[in-house]
């Protein structure tokens, strides 16, 4: 991964959609409170699953529809155009990729490419577990935070 001193750059792990979706959710929510861009790179589609979730949430209903005009598929050049858009915008923009380890390292080099230096990009790299866990330790090596439900963590290092 290459080291970008202006895009900050956050891991995450997941162990299914609706795992994902119940750790980014309450982040995703609070950004938006902010007014933060928010896109989500994913290699499968979450759309299905994400109106399920949110379905079981005691989330206020205007709340639910906003988070569901998020674009929850699996369509990275329409999100490309879409980051590229939204970039120039004075506000912070909140990149989730989320799939297999060859499909992030992928799309982070084409964030690389798409996206000139900024320093209100924050990619937030969502990585299978059941794909990476022997490698855990190694790919938090590579960052410095790592998101939880409760948030941003600082990654200890041992």
């Amino acid at each position: 991964m290459n080291k970008n001193t202006t895009k900050e750059k956050i891991c995450a792990f997941y162990a299914s959609d609706y795992h994902f979706e119940m750790i980014s959710l309450p982040y995703i929510h609070k950004k938006m409170e902010k007014q933060d861009e928010i896109i989500i790179l994913t290699e499968n589609n979450l759309e299905e699953t994400m109106k399920t979730f949110l379905s079981k949430t005691n989330l206020k209903e205007n709340k639910k529809k906003e988070i569901l005009q998020l674009n929850w598929k699996n369509n990275d050049l329409e999100k490309f155009k879409e980051i590229k858009t939204k970039e120039n915008k004075e506000k912070d923009m909140i990149i989730f990729i989320k799939g297999k380890e060859n499909y992030i390292r992928n799309v982070n080099r084409n964030i690389e490419k798409w996206i000139p230096e900024k320093n209100h990009v924050k990619i937030i790299d969502c990585y299978d577990i059941e794909e990476v866990g022997e490698n855990l330790d190694e790919i938090m090596g590579q960052y410095k935070k790592i998101l939880k439900t409760v948030g941003e963590e600082e990654i200890e290092k041992i």
